[in-house]
């Protein structure tokens, strides 16, 4: 259920509230003295850790197949499979387009 924070406009407190979106509307029908305060989402996330930063190793198949597909794309950069001939070509082609 999200949290909904409220207003009202007798006391001025400033309060939340955990409902349904049903009961959100039922709440304000029958608090007319009450007013919604739009507030940023709260978003709860889990602790992150190196594990879960890193790509499943089923999905690095999926992405080296899309690099295959499209070498020149930023997946195919990334992820992409290169010989030693083509990482040294591109970093000769690279050294040369930087002097102009």
């Amino acid at each position: 259920m999200p949290t909904y924070s409220f207003y009202n406009n007798q006391t001025g407190e400033q309060f939340d509230e955990m409902l349904r979106i049903s009961e959100r509307e039922d709440y304000l029908k029958n608090n007319p003295h009450v007013t919604q305060v739009i507030t940023a989402p709260s978003i709860v996330s889990g602790v992150s850790t190196s594990k879960q930063n890193k790509v499943p190793e089923g999905f690095k198949e999926v992405l080296s197949k899309v690099a295959e597909a499209h070498p020149e794309s930023a997946t195919g950069k990334r992820y992409g499979r290169k010989s030693m001939k083509q990482v040294k070509t591109k970093q000769i082609v690279d050294k040369h387009l930087g002097k102009f």
